[in-house]
């Protein structure tokens, strides 16, 4: 009688989850956390393709995630629309991308530590991180269509999984985490890397060369009244501009530099 071989899964040694006060290390931490989540893999991956995926071996990551718990009723400033949660029990969420968020993150974990007085723990969570999403930040790595490869893609990484990349939390469908932790943020880490890896997809310029707000339009002659507008920022020393990103990641300072 033939048995399928016990699959291994490898995944980086990350330590238990750690308590901070300060808020500037806690992101820290997050990414650290993240740095050896997305390189574990990257590397995993480049070594699958190169030298093919070994039998029986699934390759895993988790993305890092944040935790509170708090115990009280205790007021807190009802003029505030962020930075607290509303009642005693153990919230959390994972997080992708720290270096990305750093000054949202700060700034969020500084009122929640502010609000609370309580830790605020940060540490691996139970969330896989699909390997699409990993390797989106090293440019010398390709992840080939289903089939394309030397190995089934799904045995030995996590992919993308849609039927969980939803809107649950922000809609107010009642998501909680199987361990029972309230959401903690409006998205969860995977949804997030979702978003940012259509922003790429669609204008392909890496989102970290994104502002605040994004304008869509689907008219070429705007997207050249757009550039026309950036240059002549760029040529106001008052401005504040420094550099225009243009698709392809091609960044100029020159406001007469061609693209």
């Amino acid at each position: 009688m033939n048995t399928s071989p016990i699959t291994r899964v490898h995944s980086p040694d990350q330590g238990e989850p750690l308590a901070f006060t300060d808020a500037g290390k806690a992101v820290a931490h997050l990414q650290t956390l993240y740095t050896q989540a997305t390189g574990f893999l990257c590397e995993r991956f480049s070594q699958a393709l190169t030298s093919g995926a070994p039998e029986a071996t699934r390759y895993r990551a988790f993305y890092p995630e944040i935790r509170l718990r708090t115990s009280t009723f205790a007021a807190v400033d009802s003029r505030l629309s962020f930075g607290h949660v509303s009642e005693p029990g153990t919230y959390a969420t994972t997080i992708t991308c720290p270096d990305l968020f750093g000054n949202y993150l700060t700034q969020q974990i500084g009122l929640l530590l502010k609000n609370h007085k309580v830790s605020v723990w940060v540490g691996p969570s139970m969330t896989p991180m699909p390997v699409h999403f990993a390797v989106a930040s090293d440019k010398s790595i390709t992840v080939p269509q289903e089939g394309a490869g030397a190995f089934t893609l799904r045995d030995v990484f996590d992919v993308p999984d849609l039927a969980t990349t939803n809107d649950d939390i922000v809609n107010g469908l009642g998501f909680t985490y199987e361990d029972g932790a309230q959401p903690l943020a409006p998205f969860t880490a995977q949804r997030i890397d979702y978003s940012l890896a259509r922003l790429n997809h669609y204008t392909a310029t890496d989102p970290h060369h994104f502002q605040n707000h994004v304008l869509f339009t689907n008219y070429q002659f705007y997207v050249d009244e757009f550039e026309a507008y950036a240059r002549a920022k760029l040529s106001d020393p008052a401005s504040g501009y420094t550099s225009f990103v243009a698709t392809g990641n091609i960044e100029i300072t020159d406001p007469k530099a061609l693209i």
